[in-house]
């Protein structure tokens, strides 16, 4: 910007009328030559950043600089005629025919001077306050009006721009540049904040009344209202029009609403569709210069993101929360990222107005994960050979011993399978066979599995989450367990998620082998069969996709949180539905609460292309294999090179079939077994289900109880149980009513207020 100290400097002592003579006289006084309208234009910034998508499609309006509130430069043509006019009347009638002085107002405001003995005041044309507001130094200092000689150069500076400068272009710089009422600057913010309009809507009571705030932006309502009533009766009636002129009734009721003690403000518009991803991203931007303006000077921040895909993940999110609000859900997150680049293409970090803390980002939020971590666990044990996807697995009752106290796995559905492969154990999401291939490998060795993918919530030693590890009793963020998925879609292959911002540099080093690319390809076959994941979600249902995908749902305990991760040839969705506050949905699992969000994102990342399933790598081999004595149909099986077979028996039929039957045995509860009541439970629907093996119609149950007080019941064959509290002893008795197998011991904690319905004859205290 061009100075006064530079060649716009008078001789300030000198009186203005002599000076005015100076200023008139050819070849006297040069200014220095005023700076381009279009270089003033470029130079104007925002007080807001655009972030966009990696086309510079607008994503979100983020403030930036709180110091001022600037918006988009605003065109003359995009001006209220009305407002051109008011403000002209107001501060400079004759600006369309001066050539940036207004001599005849300024020689009177000489005299006025001369004869009053003030500094001079007035007669300052728009031309002359441009000048001050593009030079500080033609500025008068805080508190204090423009001395003389600061008249003087703003008088030289004025005629400087009237050279180069159109009128047109004066106005629209001054109207832009105008400080204002509080934080706002130009007539844009002033438009939207104080009567919520852009300048082209702009009527004649609003036109006067902001031209009555330019020259004294912080006076009180009542000052500016009756400087605006001035300013309406002084309107031309031919520019005005037959009853057009703002009454000063409405001119006072209109300052009241807009510049009282509480104002009415506007609503700053902008746009809103990533407000978590845009905060990430001007973060990641730092503290360095503003990126590149648009043409109405506010900077633009690239991302990678995808403005078509951020659209609609916001919109399918906010449409299916919106239909599970009875059912106590607020909350969800999504991500999408490339599978070949990891760059992010959509991150919604919350549901927006329907949520009570829309500021939280979901997509950073550590939540439990649920059965997410299924899929790596199935990985690794077919990358240590202790599985393959025909391996049979036992889903029926199961009670291990932990730290603090036994741990009792349980179907989403409360009921078992019996034997099934573990294809079908993964796709159909079964809890029990997950425990089980748990004690394959080792709770130690998966936990640093989940780590090596970039799990790094799990903050805590592998003994504090034991065996629930397998159910994902552990927190995640939804960006770690989707960049996990990612991982399995490129062959077992993990990397960091790219930066947000297109060529920031990328973390040097830091990608690792996770899987073998022979794991993540099996496991990656399953989670894409529908066949297989039949059993317990039917083969119609909301993961169903138009295009080849893998994907995997989760609930954790109590229903608080639920997921959908999964993966196309090219992209990796995850979802997460829930509440932040941590409260329970009611009766919404993953199938229901994410499912149907990560679907219509599959498809329309896909819709132009189907996606082929990825081809088999080095180290898978197909194979025929048959079942015998389970319900598994024949199939052809991809198996890790060197595992592969063509029969799959049950484990207590792969003996000599010759041998004796075993004996009779309680399943379930197990000896020693705990049973804590849920108090969120009403008591008439809690049960528990007492299991044999083998099952037979004719047996029946004998539950004996010696604390606090004896009493015995008997129940037939496949009853589901109403626990009471209590030292038990439970008996498995054949149709004579001979006890067929060795009892357990068991007890129930907890209080319930369902009555206790004893047989008639109590059992004996400490009966065995």
């Amino acid at each position: 910007m061009w100075s006064s100290k530079r060649g716009w400097a008078g001789p300030a002592g000198l009186p203005l009328l002599a000076g005015l003579a100076l200023l008139s006289a050819p070849g006297t006084a040069r200014a220095a030559d005023a700076p381009d309208f279009a270089a003033v234009k470029a130079a104007y910034r925002t007080s807001d950043w655009l972030v966009a998508d990696r086309t510079g499609a607008p994503l979100q309006t983020v403030r930036h600089d709180y110091g001022v509130r600037r918006l988009p430069w605003v065109a003359l043509d995009e001006v209220s005629p009305t407002l051109q006019v008011a403000l002209v009347t107001a501060e400079d009638q004759r600006f369309w025919e001066h050539g940036g002085v207004d001599w005849a107002a300024l020689a009177q405001a000489a005299w006025s001077n001369q004869q009053g003995g003030q500094t001079v005041r007035g007669a300052s044309t728009l031309t002359m306050q441009l000048a001050g507001l593009l030079d500080p130094a033609l500025r008068a200092a805080p508190g204090s009006r423009r001395n003389l000689g600061q008249k003087w150069d703003q008088a030289l500076a004025a005629r400087s721009i009237e050279k180069t400068w159109s009128k047109r272009q004066i106005l629209e710089a001054y109207l832009n540049l105008m400080p204002l009422r509080g934080e706002a600057s130009g007539l844009r913010a002033a438009s939207q904040l104080w009567f919520g309009k852009a300048p082209d809507g702009l009527d004649w009571t609003e036109a006067v009344l902001l031209s009555a705030l330019v020259r004294q932006p912080q006076a009180n309502a009542e000052r500016v209202a009756e400087r605006a009533c001035g300013i309406a009766l002084a309107l031309d009636e031919e520019q005005l029009g037959a009853g057009n002129r703002p009454d000063c009734r409405s001119v006072r009721a209109r300052a009241m609403i807009a510049l009282g003690d509480k104002p009415g403000y506007g609503r700053v518009p902008g746009q809103e569709l990533a407000p978590h991803l845009a905060r990430k991203a001007i973060e990641a931007w730092g503290k360095r210069p503003a990126p590149l303006a648009n043409p109405a000077g506010m900077p633009v921040l690239r991302t990678t993101l995808d403005a078509r895909i951020q659209r609609l993940a916001v919109e399918s999110l906010t449409a299916h929360l919106r239909e599970l609000r009875k059912q106590n859900v607020e909350d969800g997150a999504a991500i999408v990222l490339d599978n070949a680049t990891g760059e992010v293409v959509a991150w919604v970090g919350s549901s927006g107005l329907i949520s009570d803390a829309p500021q939280v980002d979901g997509v950073l939020a550590p939540r439990q994960a649920g059965s997410t971590l299924k899929p790596f666990l199935y990985g690794l044990a077919l990358e240590q050979r202790r599985l393959t996807a025909a391996s049979l697995l036992h889903d029926s009752p199961l009670a291990l011993t932990a730290a603090n106290g036994a741990y009792v796995p349980q179907n989403y559905d409360r009921q078992f399978k019996g034997w099934v492969s573990a294809r079908t154990a993964l796709a159909s999401s079964l809890n029990v066979p997950a425990v089980r291939t748990l004690l394959l490998t080792g709770v130690e060795p998966f936990y640093q599995r989940l780590k090596l993918l970039g799990l790094d919530t799990l903050d805590k030693p592998a003994d504090h989450y034991g065996f629930g590890l397998a159910l994902g009793g552990a927190d995640v963020r939804l960006l770690d367990l989707a960049n996990a998925y990612r991982a399995l879609a490129n062959g077992g292959q993990w990397s960091p998620v790219a930066p947000l911002l297109p060529g920031e540099p990328r973390p040097a080093g830091e990608g690792r082998r996770a899987l073998s690319p022979a794991a993540a390809f099996v496991v990656g076959d399953i989670l894409s069969d529908r066949g297989a994941r039949a059993p317990t979600f039917d083969l119609e249902n909301t993961l169903a996709t138009r295009v080849w995908s893998a994907v995997k749902t989760g609930t954790s305990k109590d229903m608080r949180d639920n997921w959908c991760m999964g993966y196309t040839r090219r992209y990796t969705v995850g979802v997460w539905v829930g509440n932040f506050s941590g409260e329970p949905m009611w009766d919404v699992s993953g199938m229901h609460g994410a499912a149907p969000v990560w679907r219509d994102l599959v498809q329309a990342l896909q819709e132009a292309d189907p996606g082929q399933p990825p081809k088999a790598p080095a180290g898978v081999v197909a194979s025929m294999v048959h079942f015998k004595g389970v319900q598994e149909a024949a199939r052809r099986e991809w198996f890790v090179r060197g595992t592969e077979t063509q029969e799959i028996a049950r484990a207590d039929q792969a003996a000599d079939e010759s041998a004796a039957p075993a004996p009779p045995r309680i399943q379930y509860p197990g000896n020693g077994l705990v049973i804590a009541l849920d108090p969120d439970l009403p008591p008439a629907v809690e049960r528990v289900v007492l299991r044999s093996e083998p099952s037979d119609p004719r047996y029946r149950w004998q539950l004996e109880r010696s604390l606090p007080s004896p009493c015995r019941q008997t129940l037939p064959a496949g009853s589901a149980w109403a626990p009471q509290p209590g030292s038990w002893t439970l008996k498995l008795l054949d149709g004579e009513g001979q006890q067929v197998a060795n009892a357990v011991r068991f007890s129930v904690r907890g209080s319930t207020r369902r009555a206790l319905e004893c047989d008639a004859v109590p059992a004996a205290v400490g009966a065995p």
